[in-house]
């Protein structure tokens, strides 16, 4: 249902105060929606999705309100059940999400205006995700470059600068160095933080930048001509920070290193485990050598083993069929698993005994014609018989 009468344009009470949290309004319709119910208000703090910012949620008249998008010049509510037309209701939105996306939006503005300040790039794409926001810039960047926009970007919080919103006639918005990712008609709302940005922008912003709190940049990725930034900035840069913080004081007490030495610490590991593997590796070759060296020479060689890697059972397998006039194969597994496989002939061709031994034996695999891998969904027996029958 809709109040009959003119149509009333919704009063956007957060770009009067984007701090606003609750707020009384007048019920103008409702109606049912994809959603729930389509609330529509003559006044609201609910911001509605715009400017790669999430909608509002909060209650509205005692009823859930789960998101908040524009639709023809209005702002509508999905709410979960139907509120009474004309019927004055009380709102209110759920503030730490809201006040969450603002310190995200002011910092991206701040970060965004500084790439433009230093390196002429735009911001070609924006995005408050669930883990990060994302920043899409058509340029690259290197470490130094990253970290030189993250040091002024938090220096720009430190200082503690209004964050001015302005409604420019067309006239004075000629005169304005603008940050905007499309032409603009009609009424532009500019918002200016002094020395970093000038941007164009419709969503609720901080108002001074030291409630943006700590900006940090955490990844970046090429991505098209430019590249992508994931980044956080106050509660949830401080949130994500401590996590890393609690997981690297876990790590570095598992190495015995101090947490501030945890990469050099890994490094070591690393090396000390590649050492250990190469090591592993020639006893292996050696062990293979002398496994090989037992069996007869003349015919072919069926092996089962236990405990190899796929590398190993090839190996083994070269190391069996080196010298040989017959075939050696190499099988390694559980019936439970089904087994891993390499068969090699020296100057031999393994193809057509190879697709039929994947035929019968539920495998898949191949290689070259002298030397082929794959696995098989087979018990032992069944191995062991086709290898009778076939070979």
């Amino acid at each position: 249902m809709k109040e009959k009468g003119k149509r009333i344009r919704t009063e956007r009470l957060y770009y009067e105060d984007a701090h606003q949290r609750a707020f009384t309004a007048r019920v103008v319709s409702c109606a049912p929606g994809k959603h729930g119910f389509d609330v529509v208000l003559d006044r609201t703090c609910f911001y509605p999705e715009g400017g790669g910012q999430a909608g509002d949620t909060g209650l509205l008249g005692g009823v859930r309100v789960t998101d908040t998008h524009e639709r023809d010049g209005e702002v509508v509510h999905y709410c979960g059940s139907p509120l009474e037309v004309g019927a004055e209701v009380a709102g209110e939105i759920d503030w730490d999400a809201r006040f969450e996306r603002m310190q995200l939006h002011s910092g991206e503005h701040i970060l965004s205006g500084l790439a433009h300040k230093h390196f002429g790039y735009e911001n070609v794409g924006f995005h408050m995700g669930a883990d990060f926001v994302t920043i899409d810039f058509n340029g690259m960047l290197d470490e130094a470059q990253l970290a030189m926009l993250e040091r002024e970007a938090n220096e720009a919080v430190w200082q503690d600068l209004p964050v001015e919103v302005t409604y420019p006639s067309p006239e004075e918005l000629k005169t304005i160095p603008y940050r905007s990712k499309k032409e603009l008609t009609g009424q532009v709302r500019i918002v200016t933080i002094p020395g970093y940005d000038i941007c164009a922008c419709c969503g609720t912003h901080v108002s001074r930048t030291g409630e943006s709190g700590p900006i940090r940049i955490f990844s970046c990725v090429k991505f098209h001509d430019g590249v992508r930034l994931e980044l956080l900035c106050g509660r949830r840069a401080y949130e994500y920070v401590g996590r890393l913080i609690a997981e690297n004081r876990r790590n570095s007490a598992l190495l015995s290193a101090k947490p501030a030495e945890t990469s050099a610490a890994v490094q070591r590991t690393l090396d000390e485990l590649a050492a250990q593997k190469l090591r592993a590796g020639q006893l292996e070759t050696k062990l293979f050598a002398r496994m090989a060296e037992a069996l007869p020479k003349n015919g072919d060689a069926l092996l089962f083993e236990e405990g190899l890697t796929p590398d190993g059972v090839r190996r083994l397998a070269d190391a069996v069929m080196q010298g040989r006039a017959g075939r050696a194969a190499v099988f390694c597994g559980s019936d439970a698993g089904g087994y891993a496989y390499a068969i090699g002939q020296e100057n031999g061709d393994l193809r057509a005994l190879t697709r039929e031994l994947n035929a019968c034996l539920n495998g898949r695999g191949g290689g070259k014609p002298g030397f082929v891998q794959g696995n098989v969904r087979a018990k032992r027996a069944e191995i062991e018989a086709f290898w009778r029958e076939k070979v």
